[in-house]
């Protein structure tokens, strides 16, 4: 059972300090200049960092990211043309073709993980900025946000691009491989996704939902 001295000392600690999500060390949040990051100076794990226009950047990003998605998937990724013969696939069409081969939990895993997972992302994150970019607060940005970090870690696409990679490899001693615009939609789909991770500031945005949800129930 934990002390009454321990209780109120917890009740008691300023809602401007932290802790180290690593060694859990107690810290006081000051303001950072734009660019600047901020560590723990037990563990050097880095806690926050001041990021300019983070919510304006990602509102951009997943609007890119969403207009990329559809030709991502739907048009062909690479070309191989073998004995005269030339044939083209797609990122959904590999999903499928795994499947017709009994292989149906990989091709479910293969589906969840390039597919589902990515545009579930998207679109959560085009929600959550585009409230806080248009001050429209509502009670789903919370949880919006939150399953947003939750779905961060099935997106592979950074392991479905290795995967085309390495079929590039192999193949191309045996037939002549051609990349398509599918292949050069991917490959932007996946720095967009790569740079609304690191361009996102976690500690304003959850200030703004809690601040514009506050100011909405007063």
């Amino acid at each position: 059972m934990t002390p009454p001295d321990s209780i109120q000392s917890i009740s008691t600690v300023p809602e401007n300090w932290l802790a180290c999500h690593d060694c859990d060390l107690l810290i006081e949040r000051e303001e950072l200049p734009v660019g600047f990051k901020a560590s723990c100076p037990r563990c050097g794990q880095s806690l926050y960092q001041n990021k300019r226009n983070s919510v304006e950047r990602s509102f951009a990003l997943s609007i890119t990211g969403l207009l990329l998605f559809v030709p991502a998937n739907l048009l062909p990724v690479m070309s191989l043309q073998i004995l005269g013969l030339q044939q083209s696939t797609t990122i959904y069409q590999g999903a499928l073709a795994i499947f017709k081969e009994g292989l149906y939990w990989t091709a479910s895993l293969v589906f969840i993980a390039s597919i589902v997972v990515p545009l579930a992302k998207i679109l959560l994150m085009l929600f959550v900025s585009g409230s806080l970019y248009l001050k429209q607060y509502t009670p789903l940005l919370p949880y919006a946000f939150r399953y947003y970090h939750y779905l961060d870690e099935w997106g592979m696409l950074e392991v479905y691009m290795l995967g085309i990679l390495v079929s590039v490899v192999k193949l191309k001693g045996m037939a002549t491989v051609i990349p398509d615009t599918g292949l050069i939609c991917f490959v932007g789909l996946l720095l967009v996704t790569t740079l609304l991770s690191s361009m996102m500031d976690e500690e304003d945005f959850w200030e703004r939902i809690e601040h514009g949800l506050d100011n909405r129930g007063s």
